[in-house]
């Protein structure tokens, strides 16, 4: 198992809006993306994170590659974001 990890600065009168669009992507990323196992919204006060569960590394680069990633999520994330995601992939050992 790989796991992806996008870490988002968010202030709390955005967390809202930043749900929605974790909601509304979330079922595509399942269904559409190649090795996509799960997708989990992590909330904590100083940031909210997105841990996407891949079955491979390359996998889960192909999807930071990806339309639904790019102009999708980035596009809906992006007004929302006080800061630059910290992106990290981790693989199980």
């Amino acid at each position: 198992m790989v796991y992806l990890q996008i870490t988002l600065k968010i202030a709390n009168a955005n967390r809202a809006a930043a749900a929605g669009v974790y909601k509304e992507y979330k079922a595509p990323f399942l269904d559409t993306i190649a090795g996509a196992k799960s997708k989990e919204l992590l909330v904590r006060d100083e940031d909210v994170q997105v841990l996407h569960g891949f079955d491979t590394t390359e996998n889960a680069n192909a999807y930071l590659q990806s339309e639904l990633f790019t102009a999708d999520v980035v596009g809906g994330l992006k007004p929302l974001l006080d800061a630059d995601p910290d992106v990290r992939i981790y693989q199980v050992a």
